[in-house]
């Protein structure tokens, strides 16, 4: 093991390992430290998206998905299969093979690119040394030119509900249940709460969503996020706002759960319970006293736009820094500061950066919402479209939600797109690639969509914006 290195990155997520992919492209000497051990005991790289998060979630969302169509779906389609059966264990192994390919694959391009790949625990020292602890318990002291902590995030935990990882679980244990709960609690209607509540919902468990905030999904347009609200309840999610949970208790093998709303006190008793409260900057134990790398009162690394830290030729992305926690964010900030230390002078622009729940209808967004637009003054308008009239997402039995673009009143400039309907997520980039050309609603409204697809939703929504949607009714 050499002992100097271009660059060392302590974390091998997203941000992480794709950082150690472009400094090695650029042809820096570059060290990757990683400590994940997965479910099959051995060493891994990905970090928390490809082994519990990202990864192993969307794969279940689109099993579960699958499940869920061949119940209730098919026949409406004429196709009758007969008694549908689930088993939850070739589901599990499926999610755990995709996982390890995955996580196989970084490891390969870590060979391919000659990237080091340090077993064990980073620790940031003075001077840009970095302490690596093997998993075997031996440390070394390595210098580097560069440094770049990319140690992601964990769950955050609460003292009403404090997990055991038996019958309160994180995210981590709600990705890996053998058999369906009668009944699941969920602590947080969020995104990860959404999405693995959904997941097993439609496997057949009666889901209980408890959300301390009045506003369900407050970052998300409020027109999309209603309909979203509407949509979760039909489906049987049992989702209560303004419900703040105040304890719990294991009784057998099940738990009871107290929690206080405007109209009093409550309580329900559930199989297992899902705290989904959130995620924290994984910042413990990542840097030494004298460092002096500075960190916010909510433990994250403090950085400029470019990611710099306060220490020369030390730079933080991902989860540990300002920003959405989102994998692709954390990604592209890896991309921007491999191109920067190797001279290169390119930014991200944060204002692009989609943001998807993958739940069924999803959800994707991107830009400002309807209601921060009115609480910055600035002038705009709105066009919308139901998937409701666009013939492919009626094909696909997916005719649920909306495509609503935002636009500049004045310049016509597209501030914001928000979405909820089938396929969302993919749809989303057509508004992400429109922005960064700072394209006008008329731009998209002049484009071609084929025809028939979903993204004609798309197409109708920017005609919408001047009252000249073909296929509804103007207002």
């Amino acid at each position: 093991m050499a002992n100097t290195y271009d660059v060392i990155i302590i974390g091998g997520g997203p941000a992480g390992y794709v950082a150690a992919i472009r400094c090695a492209q650029l042809g820096l000497t570059t060290a990757c430290i990683e400590k994940w051990i997965n479910f099959k005991g051995e060493p891994a790289l990905g970090g928390t998206c490809l082994n519990v998060g990202c990864i192993p979630s969307k794969t279940l969302l689109e099993s579960s998905e699958q499940y869920h169509r061949a119940k209730d779906v098919l026949p409406a389609h004429g196709i009758q299969v007969g008694p549908i059966t689930l088993d939850l264990n070739q589901m599990m192994a499926r999610k755990e093979q995709i996982v390890l390919q995955l996580t196989s694959g970084i490891s390969t391009l870590f060979k391919a690119n000659k990237i080091t790949w340090l077993k064990g625990h980073g620790k940031l020292l003075a001077e840009r040394q970095v302490e690596f602890t093997s998993l075997e318990g031996t440390v070394d002291i390595l210098d580097a030119d560069n440094v770049i902590i990319a140690t992601g995030s964990v769950p955050i935990e609460i003292g009403s509900a404090p997990t055991d990882n038996e019958s309160i679980v994180d995210s981590t244990g709600a990705l890996d249940f053998r058999q369906v709960p009668n009944k699941l609690g969920v602590i947080g209607a969020g995104v990860i709460g959404l999405e693995l509540g959904s997941v097993w919902r439609r496997l057949g468990a009666e889901v209980i969503m408890l959300e301390a905030v009045e506003d369900f999904l407050a970052p998300v347009d409020y027109q999309v996020a209603r309909e979203a609200l509407r949509q979760f309840r039909k489906q049987g999610l049992d989702i209560h706002l303004g419900a703040r949970v105040i304890g719990t208790e294991r009784v057998q093998n099940q738990v009871v759960v107290r929690y206080q709303d405007k109209e009093g006190d409550h309580e329900t008793t559930v199989d297992k319970l899902l705290v989904a409260v959130g995620r924290r900057p994984n910042t413990d134990n990542v840097a030494a006293q004298e460092a002096d790398l500075l960190f916010d009162e909510r433990g994250y690394i403090h950085v400029n736009e470019v990611c710099e830290t306060n220490l020369p030729g030390v730079y933080a992305i991902g989860d540990v820094v300002r920003g959405p926690m989102l994998a692709h964010k954390g990604s592209e900030e890896g991309v921007m500061v491999a191109e920067r230390i190797a001279g290169m002078g390119v930014q991200i622009d944060y204002d692009t950066i989609p943001w998807v729940i993958y739940t069924a209808p999803e959800i994707a967004w991107v830009g400002k919402t309807e209601q921060a637009l009115k609480a910055e003054g600035i002038p705009f308008k709105t066009g919308t479209f139901p998937f409701s009239a666009n013939g492919r997402a009626k094909a696909i039995e997916g005719a649920v939600g909306m495509v609503k673009l935002l636009a500049h009143g004045e310049t016509d400039t597209i501030l914001g797109c928000h979405i909820l309907g089938p396929y969302a997520s993919e749809l989303i980039q057509e508004v992400v690639l429109a922005m960064e050309f700072s394209a006008s609603s008329e731009d998209l409204a002049r484009t071609v969509h084929g025809h028939p697809t979903l993204s004609e939703a798309m197409h109708e929504a920017a005609l919408a914006v001047h009252g000249r949607a073909i296929h509804k009714i103007n207002a």
